[in-house]
């Protein structure tokens, strides 16, 4: 929302905290509005957002996934949670770019991170938990799109035809716990480790996902691909995995730029979303291009 009063306000009178407090803008958030608080020597995030059914975001899912990825070694502590709310401890740590992720030596950090998200943050999840199957997503942005009238409406049987090649494509898969929204800032350093942050997205999936969302969020080449594959997996790359993969980015790319479509019609936050629509989508139609010359 453009005034982010109402937001302040309710990060600011939370029960939780010991006296009174100023909560600080955080900026970057595209689904939440973020705040720092400081109380009684600690700092804490607060993150104000509600359920968003047109995005498949559940907040009940968020907390589980956040506090099992805690227990996993992998986040912040929840500190609080109330409907629309949720408290995380703060990490004095820098948000990643792209140029950081495509850094060799990050990246190295970064595959371990991700196979503990994977295999270890179902050991800890508690109660009910939510599939992130990527061209479910598409087809639920499709119609999404279609009844808000989207400005592209009239491109939306081609990507949904699109939609249905990559998923015949990318065939049976291994199921893991994934993050499913691996964009750089959602990856901190705090000097000594990488933490992942900010489970809105968190569920059951594909690796290919991950690893897909991963290069393409951030620009790696073919080559770093090539390597985060054989890495991953720990086996030599074939054709067969290799095409898989494409089309999986393939699908990140295309739900990243419907997403965008979605948020135009139905966001709130002051955000370009026009913008973020168009470059995802030129990014997209680049990958799916040479994804039909493999």
């Amino acid at each position: 929302m453009d005034d982010d009063t109402p937001a302040l306000e309710r990060a600011r009178d939370l029960p939780i905290w010991s006296g009174p407090v100023t909560p600080e803008p955080l900026t970057g958030g595209i689904t939440n509005i973020n705040f720092l608080v400081e109380d009684a020597g600690k700092r804490y995030v607060v993150r104000i957002g509600n359920d968003i059914p047109v995005h498949q975001v559940m907040r009940f899912n968020e907390l589980a996934a956040s506090r099992a990825a805690h227990a996993a070694g992998l986040s912040p502590a929840v500190v609080h949670h109330e409907p629309g709310v949720l408290v995380l401890d703060y990490i004095e740590s820098t948000p990643l770019d792209e140029a950081a992720v495509r850094d060799p030596e990050t990246l190295a950090r970064i595959v371990p991170l991700l196979r503990l998200c994977h295999r270890e943050i179902p050991q800890h999840l508690r109660g009910a938990a939510l599939t992130f199957w990527v061209f479910h997503v598409v087809r639920d942005y499709t119609a999404t799109l279609r009844e808000g009238r989207s400005a592209y409406a009239a491109k939306l049987p081609e990507l949904l035809a699109a939609a249905d090649r990559l998923e015949a494509a990318v065939g049976p898969v291994e199921i893991v716990f994934g993050h499913n929204d691996l964009l750089p800032a959602n990856l901190l350093d705090d000097g000594e480790r990488l933490w992942l942050i900010d489970w809105d997205y968190g569920g059951f999936n594909s690796p290919l996902f991950d690893l897909g969302g991963l290069a393409s969020n951030n620009g790696l080449a073919e080559a770093q691909e090539r390597w985060l594959l054989e890495t991953y997996f720990e086996t030599p790359l074939n054709d067969s995995l290799w095409h898989r993969y494409q089309a999986m980015k393939c699908a990140s790319l295309l739900r990243e730029a419907m997403w965008s479509m979605v948020s135009e019609i139905h966001s709130e936050l002051d955000f370009d979303y026009a913008a973020y629509s168009a470059e995802n989508l030129a990014r997209y139609e680049a990958a799916f291009g040479d994804f039909k010359n493999i």
